[in-house]
């Protein structure tokens, strides 16, 4: 399946642990994100044991929803998803993350390229320390220190990146601050993805209105599904007001 227009704006993506993705468990959130059209499904994480080419079979057989790998290391790289977001960790200091797994895994994804997304991924500080940052040996950029998030998200346009990303961390105790998001759009005019900590409908209309193409949930569909049904309500009624 070929994507164009990635992200599209106003847009919902479903993000599936593979870990957790259980037959009866992922039938059960997947028949939801089908029936409220879901724009994407994303699979991968920081900690993730199960195979990715599994959980997209598996997604593939019950839902016609564009798979999106968000990979959290090189054991999660498949050819088989419809877009691979290529993660650079611009709010850290890891090399390897910057540009070490990048650099092998390059060939791998070379003849594919029309797939790849790049992204500035950037971790916010938003209580707690999340896996993200236990697993990346990274710290985070304090959700107090806006102008910080701001010139990482400029720097990363600079570069050439194609998104920027704004990560509260999985199992985040708050979403990543609307003043950051509205801070940062205001100073860059490629995409923005938010995701981490969002388990309200007001976080979801706060994000959007605070000018996020694309709202990412995970815990909070896998508690509550209907929250799923809840977050694209709320996204189709911006949507009608473009």
């Amino acid at each position: 399946m070929k994507l164009t227009g990635f992200p599209a704006v106003n847009s919902l993506a479903l993000l599936i642990d593979p870990d957790k993705a259980g037959d009866e468990s992922l039938g059960r959130i997947l028949t939801v994100a089908d029936e409220c059209s879901t724009d994407y499904i994303f699979t991968g994480g920081s900690i993730t044991f199960s195979g990715i080419d599994g959980v997209i079979s598996k997604i593939r057989e019950r839902c016609n929803i564009p798979v999106i790998l968000f990979p959290g290391n090189l054991l999660q790289l498949t050819r088989h998803a419809d877009r691979i977001l290529l993660l650079s960790l611009i709010s850290g200091r890891n090399p390897e993350l910057l540009i070490g797994n990048h650099v092998l895994a390059a060939p791998y994804l070379k003849d594919i390229r029309e797939k790849i997304t790049s992204v500035g991924y950037i971790l916010i500080n938003c209580v707690g320390k999340t896996s993200v940052e236990y697993m990346s040996q990274t710290g985070s950029i304090p959700a107090d220190k806006p102008e910080i998030v701001v010139a990482t998200a400029i720097a990363g346009e600079m570069l050439g990146l194609a998104m920027i990303y704004l990560e509260g961390g999985s199992g985040a105790a708050k979403p990543v601050p609307v003043e950051i998001i509205s801070a940062v759009r205001k100073n860059i005019s490629i995409p923005i993805a938010v995701g981490g900590g969002i388990s309200t409908g007001d976080d979801v209309r706060q994000a959007y209105s605070a000018g996020a193409d694309l709202v990412v949930l995970g815990n909070g569909c896998e508690k509550r599904p209907e929250f799923l049904r809840e977050a694209a309500l709320i996204r189709n009624s911006l949507r009608k007001d473009q």
